[in-house]
């Protein structure tokens, strides 16, 4: 794998070099229900994209289309060159999913089930593949272990490995945490992290706000079939995050001067601090004028802190539709 030049690494992908390209996908199953409407959706290569949404929201059915499990009714989808619907064999050896369910051959060793899934998409015999994977992944010492005697952890980790038998550059992770502990999806984390080092590309879909602030690139949020925003996480956080400065004040304060009612302030129930809302992204966050004009009101405060809006805080108001 080439050296990436200093404009383009794992950390920044270049929008320039596509890996995924969905335009106008839609579904609509046979009772009438619109799973997607019009998604037109770019990965770029060597990035970590979340896909973001409620349950129902579209999040799985798109990651089934661009896999092959289920047939779209409208779009296209192109994985690393090759058309999923014309040139389906081709882009499907392309692309490693990790579905959520822990559905797996129970009666199978690790070393067996991660060879054969390698088998089914015609790929060589290469034992060395699979340890390799499978050391990545902390298997090797179960490799002769039956599935069924894993924990459930292990077990995602054996779908990981399946998922990666056949050396896909696109892996989809849908839900990949979902019902392991915090030190096991911390684990995971690295273990994404490390997999797209080596050049493989990261979708995952997740409930964990937690998870896509700390580990994705560029983060989607999905709503009742519609794609509603695709933006790099630091723009995002920028663009719609919120700041806020709360004052506590020396002695409780009857109610907010009629000369500082055009303000962002809001007083707290028992009148003992002040709030103040502003614009990350505005040149002048106003607190230097506000605090001058507290002074000028006799209203003093004891201490202050600063606190931002977190991710979890956009996602509620994105899908409220009230940004």
């Amino acid at each position: 794998m080439p050296e990436p030049s200093a404009a383009v690494t794992p950390s920044a992908p270049s929008i320039v070099d596509p890996i995924v390209t969905i335009k106008g996908l839609s579904k609509t199953y046979a009772s009438g229900f619109h799973a997607l409407k019009h998604v037109d959706l770019t990965i770029r290569r060597g990035e970590i994209f979340a896909l973001l949404g409620p349950n129902g929201a579209g999040k799985t059915t798109l990651i089934n289309i661009v896999c092959g499990i289920v047939n779209a009714s409208g779009g296209t989808v192109v994985a690393d060159g090759s058309d999923i619907v014309r040139d389906f064999r081709a882009a499907r050896t392309k692309i490693g999913l990790v579905p959520q369910e822990l559905s797996t051959d129970a009666f199978e060793t690790v070393w067996a089930t991660v060879t054969f899934s390698r088998g089914l998409y015609g790929k060589p015999a290469s034992p060395a593949h699979v340890e390799k994977t499978l050391r990545a992944l902390s298997l090797w010492d179960k490799k002769a272990n039956k599935i069924m005697t894993l924990s459930g952890g292990m077990k995602r980790r054996v779908l990981i490995a399946k998922a990666l038998a056949h050396e896909p550059t696109i892996l989809f992770l849908d839900e990949p945490t979902a019902g392991v502990d915090v030190e096991l999806r911390h684990d995971m984390w690295k273990m994404v992290r490390e997999l797209r080092e080596s050049g493989v590309t990261i979708i995952l879909t997740t409930h964990y706000i937690e998870e896509a602030q700390e580990m994705a690139d560029r983060i989607g949020v999905i709503n009742k079939g519609e794609l509603i925003v695709v933006e790099d996480k630091d723009v995002l956080m920028r663009k719609l995050g919120k700041r806020q400065l709360t004052l506590q004040l020396q002695h409780p304060l009857d109610a907010i001067p009629d000369s500082l009612k055009g303000l962002a302030l809001e007083l707290s129930a028992d009148r003992t601090s002040l709030t103040y809302t502003f614009d990350v992204q505005g040149e002048q966050t106003g607190i230097a004028g506000l605090l001058k004009q507290l002074g000028e009101h006799g209203i003093d405060f004891k201490d202050l802190h600063s606190s931002e809006s977190s991710l979890e805080d956009i996602f509620v108001s994105l899908v409220k539709g009230t940004p």
